[in-house]
């Protein structure tokens, strides 16, 4: 049935905290909804607020009883980077997910106004498909999906030659890969790769959160070699038949044992035993070595259209590791201590969301 956004009948509402009921009808609504994805589930709200202590303003619009729409936003306020309102902070995808444009199209508004009551930056919605040609669009995104086989064999051949020689080499080089309870082994892994490659890790907790609001549908798989020592990790989503590989981590000799490879050829199999049928390799930025990574194992990009109304800036914000502007602050983080990195990094990354 087709709506007017001033439609009578249609009410745009903010999602509670500690409203369980809602929460449960959003997500269903979520389940069902095409253009809806892992990251506009409601238990997000918690962890940005808990967590990262920045305000959410998760709407749903309503009619009749029934959610029709929602748009999941956080309001990140930052002495370092300014004060922006998104869709979603600290994921990949974002916007409304929505049964029509009407419905759409009065979620937005909602949100251009609350972005207008807060006085921030800008607004930005991280959407997966183009929504307005008039918004100002971020191109530095894409993400690689592809088809899970329904066979082992078949998944394994569709790997490209030279990178199903590296699955092969970790095979062969005795590793296997373990389903872990906790986040301690990844969280040693994550933390000592993002140091190498000079970024603030995410703390702690915020993983254990993500094990505790999602449950069986939050997954640490983590390498190991033959003589049980911990190589490389990896947290993952699952959402409807898909697996989202989405936080990832390792020590430097993993890559000569080919544990990287195996450690995603390991998913893989694991969600094609589970009758799985799309593997998300998430998004990377154009020109970067996990673009080119994703790409050797043979997923094709597909752009992300991150879109903005800029209200106090005349150009979208390059808040990512890309800008020439943060090259040094990132050799910096280099050559800090990895404990002092870990201690300092959560103060940082809340900021950038």
């Amino acid at each position: 049935m087709s709506l007017s956004p001033d439609d009578s009948s249609l009410t745009i509402r903010r999602l509670a905290p500690q409203d369980a009921d809602t929460a449960a009808l959003w997500d269903a609504f979520v389940l069902m909804c095409p253009e809806a994805t892992f990251f506009h589930r409601a238990g997000w709200q918690n962890i940005v607020r808990n967590v990262f202590h920045h305000d959410t303003y998760f709407l749903y619009a309503e009619m009749e009883g029934r959610i029709q729409g929602v748009l999941p936003l956080g309001h990140i306020n930052s002495w370092l980077f300014g004060s922006a309102l998104t869709s979603l902070p600290f994921a990949v995808y974002g916007g409304v997910a929505a049964i029509n444009t009407p419905v759409a199209e009065a979620l937005e508004l909602e949100a251009q106004h609350i972005a207008k009551r807060l006085g921030v930056a800008h607004l930005e919605l991280r959407n997966v498909n183009r929504r307005h040609l008039d918004w100002p669009t971020q191109d530095l995104y894409v993400t690689f999906r592809k088809e899970i086989l329904a066979e082992e064999e078949a998944n394994m051949l569709a790997i490209p030659r030279k990178q199903r020689a590296m699955v092969r080499k970790g095979i062969k080089n005795g590793l296997t890969s373990e389903i872990d309870d906790t986040v301690d082994r990844f969280f040693t892994l994550f933390s000592d790769n993002v140091h190498r490659h000079g970024t603030p890790a995410m703390p702690k907790k915020y993983f254990k959160a993500l094990m505790t609001v999602f449950g069986p549908d939050c997954e640490v798989l983590t390498v190991v070699a033959p003589d049980g020592r911990p190589l490389s990790s990896v947290i993952s989503f699952y959402f409807r038949d898909e697996v989202l590989p989405y936080y990832a981590g390792d020590f430097e000799p993993a890559r000569d044992l080919a544990a990287n490879d195996f450690k995603y050829w390991e998913l893989m199999r694991r969600a094609c035993a589970r009758g799985l049928k799309v593997f998300d390799y998430g998004r990377s930025k154009q020109g970067t070595g996990p673009y080119a990574f994703k790409k050797n194992w043979g997923f094709e990009p597909t752009p992300l259209h991150y879109q903005y109304c800029l209200y106090k800036r005349d150009a979208i914000p390059q808040n990512n590791p890309s800008n020439a502007k943060y090259q040094l602050l990132i050799s910096a983080w280099r050559r800090m201590p990895l404990s002092l990195a870990n201690w300092l990094g959560p103060f940082v990354v809340r900021n950038l969301g």
